[in-house]
């Protein structure tokens, strides 16, 4: 009996983006990366500069979410991006910017 193959599950990332974030479009940016990557969830300014980011989706997804969002090719400055994984834990519809 062979081994089962390994599952995408799906997961939820909860990315904090530090830099020049705000004001560029980068939500927006952001918003159509997920939506052409199949996930769901929302990116939102924050008052201290952040926007955070939160994503639901298969792994493979969110991770390539997460990769674009290190990229360098963002609108706007990204300084760092400090994740967070964790299981899902409510169901979301779209990606919105908030």
């Amino acid at each position: 009996m062979s081994a089962p193959e390994p599952r995408n599950d799906e997961v939820r990332l909860s990315a904090w983006v530090h830099g020049h974030v705000q004001g560029v479009g980068f939500r927006w940016w952001t918003r159509s990366r997920a939506l052409e990557l199949g996930l769901t969830g929302f990116a939102s300014n924050r008052p201290d500069g952040r926007v955070h980011v939160v994503a639901q989706g298969t792994r493979e997804a969110c991770e390539k979410l997460l990769e674009l969002l290190r990229s360098g090719k963002t609108p706007g400055s990204v300084d760092k991006v400090v994740a967070d994984w964790t299981e899902p834990d409510a169901t979301m519809t779209g990606f919105s910017e908030r």
